[in-house]
C-alpha cells in the first residue's frame, strides 16, 4: 500500500501578493488581465470567492459581481521562484515529486524514511515549513492513491489536512459526489444524474461492461475511481538540479560571527542529505543564502565540489556585507547538481570563480 500527498498552495498568486503587501489582506483581490482589456481572473483570494468569483472567469464579470475587486497585475518570476522554493521542501523528503503545475505536486513517500515513515506527519511539516520560510499555505491530502489524496486536499481547504487511510476508502467513497472524479464535468454529471448516480456509491450499482458501454474507456476509469482504486504512479518530471539546507532563527542572528557559528550543524545536515542521494549526481557549485531582518535576501555562489567550511563561510562572509550588516533571520547552505542520467549532460563552468 503506498502512501501519496497531495500538496497544494491556497490561491497561490493571491497568496503570495498578500503576503508581499499586508495591507491587502481581508481585502478581496485577484490577479489576471485588467477588465479594460479583456483580460481573465488567474485566480482570486476567499474574500473574492464569497463574491462568486474565480479562476478563468472574464475579469469584467468578476469586477461586476465584486466592484471593490482589486485585480494585481501577474508577477510570474514571483510565482516561480515560490514554486521552486517549494518543491526543494518537497525533494527534501522524497525524490518522487510529480509537479502538476506551479503550485501542487503529487509526493510518493512511502519509502522516506523521515517521521518514522508516518505520510501525515511528513505533510503536517511540509505545511508547517512552507508557511513559515514562504509564507504562504498548503492544502496537503494523505491517502494511498493519487486519485484519493488530491480529493482529499481539497477537502478541508484553505490551509487543511485530511488523510484517508486504507481501512476509511470504501466508507469514504460511498458518499463522494461523483463530481469530485476528474473528467466528470457538467454534462457527464447530467448524464450520469439521469441514471440516478449522484455518489461513488450510486455508481457501484452498476458493473464495468455497463458503464463502458455508455462511456467508452472513461467507463473503466468510473468504475475503478468510485470504488476508490487508482494504479497511478506518481512520475517524477525532473530530478534535483540542487539540494539545500535553510533554517529561519526563533531570534536574528545580531553579526557575522554568530552566523559562522551556524555552519557546523547546517553543513552537516547538508552532508548527510547529499549521502543518499545516488551516484549520478555531480557536484558542480557551492551556495550560501542568507535573509536579513527586513525579509530581504541574497545567494552568493562559486564553482566547487567540496563541502569546505572554509569555502561556505567565505561566501557567507561575503553575503553578510551585501545586506549592510543587518541582523540575518535565515541561512541556507547548499550544492547545485548535474544530472549524469541525461543524454549529453553539459556544465558551462564560470570563467572566473
Amino acid at each position: 500500500m503506498r502512501k501519496i500527498i497531495h500538496c497544494d498552495a491556497d490561491c497561490f498568486f493571491a497568496a503570495i501578493e498578500m503576503r508581499d503587501d499586508p495591507s491587502l489582506r481581508n481585502l478581496p483581490i485577484a490577479v489576471g488581465g485588467g477588465a479594460d482589456k479583456r483580460g481573465v481572473i488567474s485566480t482570486c483570494n476567499y474574500e473574492a470567492r464569497r463574491y462568486g468569483v474565480h479562476s478563468a472567469m472574464p475579469s469584467a464579470t468578476a469586477r461586476r459581481l465584486c466592484p471593490d475587486l482589486i485585480i494585481l497585475p501577474h508577477r510570474m518570476d514571483v510565482y516561480r521562484e515560490v514554486s521552486l522554493r517549494m518543491r526543494h521542501i518537497f525533494y527534501e523528503y522524497t525524490d518522487l515529486v510529480e509537479p502538476l503545475s506551479l503550485d501542487e505536486a503529487f509526493l510518493d513517500v512511502t519509502d522516506s524514511p523521515y517521521c518514522d515513515g508516518s505520510a501525515t506527519r511528513i505533510a503536517q511539516l511540509i505545511r508547517r515549513r512552507i508557511e513559515q520560510e514562504l509564507g504562504i499555505t498548503v492544502s496537503a491530502g494523505v491517502a494511498p492513491n493519487k486519485f484519493l489524496a488530491k480529493v482529499a486536499s481539497d477537502w478541508k481547504k484553505p490551509n487543511g489536512l485530511f488523510v484517508i487511510t486504507p481501512a476509511q476508502i470504501d466508507h469514504f467513497v460511498q458518499q463522494l459526489p461523483v463530481r469530485k472524479i476528474h473528467g466528470v464535468g457538467k454534462a457527464t454529471a447530467a448524464r450520469l444524474a439521469q441514471m440516478n448516480v449522484k455518489t461513488c456509491g450510486d455508481l457501484q450499482r452498476f458493473s464495468v461492461f455497463e458503464l463502458s458501454q455508455r462511456y467508452g474507456q472513461f467507463g473503466q476509469r468510473l468504475y475503478d475511481l468510485s470504488r476508490g482504486r487508482d494504479d497511478r504512479q506518481v512520475v517524477p518530471s525532473r530530478r534535483r538540479k540542487s539540494l539545500s539546507v535553510e533554517h529561519t532563527y526563533p531570534q536574528d542572528l545580531p553579526d557575522l560571527s554568530c552566523c559562522l557559528h551556524q555552519f557546523p550543524e547546517l553543513l552537516q545536515t547538508l552532508a548527510s542529505r547529499l549521502r543518499r542521494l545516488d551516484d549520478d549526481y555531480q557536484v558542480v557549485k557551492i551556495f550560501v543564502k542568507l535573509k536579513f531582518t527586513d525579509f530581504t535576501s541574497t545567494t552568493i555562489e562559486r564553482t566547487g565540489q567540496s563541502l569546505s567550511m572554509a569555502d561556505y563561510q567565505t561566501l557567507c562572509s561575503q553575503a553578510f556585507e551585501r545586506g549592510n550588516h543587518r541582523p540575518v533571520r535565515l541561512l541556507g547552505v547548499g550544492v547545485r547538481f548535474i544530472d549524469l542520467r541525461e543524454d549529453q549532460a553539459y556544465y558551462q563552468l564560470d570563467l572566473f570563480d
